[in-house]
């Protein structure tokens, strides 16, 4: 008799057995079905090799599968014999009996694995399903000059091949996102093409306007550069190359639209991938390990040896990205970060301008307050704020106010929630490096980096959101414990 034959619902994995029987038994030459309550007596069932078929829980199921990568735990433990650190990526291909095929899938398994900053397992089904275990090591600063250089003149090669360029960044962009654009109109500019970056009245917020104000008041060239996504798709044609920046995430770009029109795409980012990542990019420069994209670019522009500078007000602006992105140079700061950020500052870049433009009014310092008022220990490491019904917030000022709750004493990890629109709640989250919030927001539909992530969940209240974060912190952070 076959496992599928029975009802009892989902088969991972058929097989025949002609015996009911417990997992401590032996059988002798029987096919035993036996019921799995508890993951503890896992071992017990893959001692007996007469066991064939495994009835279970879903939640069980999890764990086991979970637990088959204690690998992982064992290789970065080796960090103290070894004094250096030592990871381990695994890809895994499922869901298909042919060969050529599982091993496509598991190398593209691999491949997202690292991308996403290794010390981490990426299955991939047949049906384009990808599972993430592991990931609990900061991504390391890995990338060599070398790379960088070749990376600069491989996106050299490709836009002087195109009659335009134009790019883009995430929805709502921030300070990084504008900081990349402009990087890349940079570059464009250094290599002799017309560039455009898309940028919708709607995707301004507060901070966005002020750069804007400041471009317009200052440089009229760059401020010219800035079209809607209709001017866009206008200006678009076989041989424009569309770069995305900030973003390897298909449904976060500004336009969907844009990016399914571009027959030649390229993706520059610092975020570890994601299950939606763009489909066959001409170039991808995806380098977790990044402080952001600003300083990725610089890096780039650098590379581009020409009589050309980058313009004072260009290289604030990037300077401003990295500023925003490291907190102040506090997270996610490596040799590099300071490299990039030193050669925009021999370029002109101008620190206090950045300060000026990120000042805020006294508003703002009132509703993070008002935010943090409401914040809950969840356990003594994890704080959780849930803001006020009644108000609306950007996903700056829930951002911040994660920040600000994460300087309390003992605490490992905060998330800050609100209302962004009447149907939308954004969540964000972060963390000192010992807790991967990156996995929490995943399982929300979200992303990021282990230790600064977040997400947006349309059609729920509040409460519903609530019920939801603390669910997902019990299953990704307290599943362990």
């Amino acid at each position: 008799m076959k496992l599928s034959d029975l009802n009892f619902g989902k088969v991972e994995k058929d097989g025949e057995f002609d015996w009911l029987g417990l997992t401590a038994e032996d059988y002798e030459e029987k096919k035993v079905l036996t019921f799995l309550n508890d993951e503890k007596y896992y071992k017990e069932i893959e001692n007996n090799k007469s066991i064939t078929c495994i009835v279970t829980t879903e939640e069980v199921a999890q764990k086991i599968e979970k637990n088959k990568f204690q690998i992982l735990d064992s290789i970065r433990n080796l960090k103290e014999e070894f004094d250096a650190p030592i990871t381990l990526s695994i890809g895994v291909g499922m869901g298909t009996d042919f060969l050529p095929e599982l091993g496509e899938l598991a190398k593209s398994s691999l491949d997202l694995a690292l991308g996403r900053g290794g010390d981490q397992v990426a299955m991939k089904d047949i049906d384009g399903t990808i599972k993430f275990y592991g990931g609990k090591t900061n991504p390391q600063e890995k990338r060599t000059r070398i790379k960088a250089r070749v990376v600069s003149n491989a996106l050299a090669d490709i836009v002087s091949d195109s009659d335009k360029i134009i790019v883009m960044g995430h929805k709502r962009p921030d300070f990084d996102a504008i900081g990349g654009c402009i990087g890349i109109y940079t570059f464009a500019k250094l290599v002799g093409k017309e560039c455009y970056i898309i940028l919708n009245e709607s995707d301004q917020d507060e901070t966005i306007q002020k750069i804007m104000f400041e471009i317009n008041d200052t440089d009229e060239l760059l401020s010219n550069v800035f079209v809607d996504s209709d001017e866009a798709w206008e200006l678009m044609t076989p041989q424009t190359t569309l770069i995305v920046v900030d973003t390897s995430d298909a449904s976060r770009v500004i336009d969907a639209a844009i990016l399914s029109k571009a027959n030649k795409k390229v993706v520059i980012d610092h975020h570890r991938r994601g299950e939606d990542i763009i489909t066959n990019p001409l170039l991808t420069y995806i380098e977790p390990y990044a402080s952001s994209s600003s300083e990725l670019i610089a890096e780039l522009i650098e590379y581009q040896t020409k009589i050309e500078k980058i313009t004072p007000l260009a290289a604030t602006i990037m300077l401003g990205g990295i500023v925003v992105d490291t907190q102040n140079f506090s997270i996610r700061t490596g040799s590099r970060t300071f490299d990039a950020a030193a050669y925009l500052r021999s370029n002109g870049a101008d620190p206090t301008k950045v300060k000026t433009i990120l000042k805020e009014p006294i508003e703002n310092f009132m509703n993070r307050v008002e935010i943090i008022n409401n914040a809950i220990q969840k356990t003594s490491e994890i704080v959780i704020a849930k803001a006020p019904d009644d108000k609306r917030y950007t996903n700056v000022m829930l951002a911040q106010s994660a920040d600000l709750l994460l300087t309390l004493k003992g605490i490992e990890c905060s998330f800050a929630l609100g209302y962004l629109d009447e149907d939308k709640v954004g969540i964000s989250a972060r963390s000192l490096g010992n807790m991967n919030v990156q996995l929490v927001m995943e399982e929300l539909g979200g992303g990021g980096h282990l230790a600064n992530a977040a997400t947006q969940i349309e059609g729920v209240d509040l409460d519903e959101a609530l019920v939801r974060l603390n669910d997902a912190i019990d299953r990704v952070l307290l599943q362990e414990d």
